[in-house]
């Protein structure tokens, strides 16, 4: 999943970027609401967080204009501002949740997943699929006989955006808009490759190629 971190605390993205990144999310970062704004509206994103007090454009002003155009992204507000006023408004202009500082990074990823999982219809925690199932936390593959396969960190990211969009044509672009970071080389074919050492693991048939429009993760 590919997530926007749009802070100006320069020591809070240094301390959490790495995490977030740990856990599996690609991470952009903006450090002013002008650029959280166009990155807003020019990238794909899977998840936002948002502070309040940006300079240049405040983040509920960014919010707001994302709504106005129809964004849909899910965003979390992340500010210190604890009044329940703030939180209001910060709901009325469109966020999906609200988490004031300070705050235990655990509680952060929880509400971040929960935010996936609404936005992609799902009700359980886990992702399965026909024999396998997906372990977040620990970023490996559980099989029916309990054994389990670890992944590295752009194998994970690959197959949770495969399970949580399956049986769907999902072209390269896409997968590499929602799996790298914004610096990514787009022309790589790394995607191919990390395909391929997924068939290695999961089976080559749950993986479909579809010629001219990408890969089909079979659910």
């Amino acid at each position: 999943m590919r997530l926007l971190l749009a802070e100006d605390d320069a020591t809070l993205v240094t301390d959490l970027a790495p995490e977030l990144r740990q856990s599996g999310y690609a991470v952009d970062h903006a450090a002013d609401g002008r650029e959280a704004l166009f990155l807003g509206e020019t990238e794909h994103y899977d998840l936002i967080i948002l502070d309040l007090g940006l300079p240049l454009v405040n983040g509920l002003d960014v919010l707001a204009q994302w709504r106005e155009q129809d964004l849909k992204m899910p965003v979390l507000i992340l500010t210190a501002r604890d009044s329940w006023r703030e939180k209001v408004d910060g709901l009325k202009a469109g966020a999906d949740d609200y988490l004031t500082k300070p705050f235990h990074f655990e509680e952060l990823l929880a509400r971040l997943q929960a935010l996936l999982r609404r936005s992609h219809d799902r009700l359980t925690t886990q992702l399965h699929s026909d024999g396998l199932s997906l372990d977040e936390e620990h970023q490996q593959i559980i099989l029916d006989d309990g054994s389990s396969l670890p992944l590295t960190g752009t194998e994970f990211r690959l197959l949770r955006y495969f399970m949580m969009n399956p049986d769907k044509p999902l072209s390269k672009t896409r997968l590499t808009e929602h799996v790298y970071e914004q610096d990514f080389d787009r022309d790589s074919n790394l995607i191919e490759v990390y395909v391929r050492r997924l068939r290695e693991k999961i089976g080559k048939e749950r993986i479909e190629t579809r010629r001219g429009q990408g890969y089909v993760f079979k659910g």
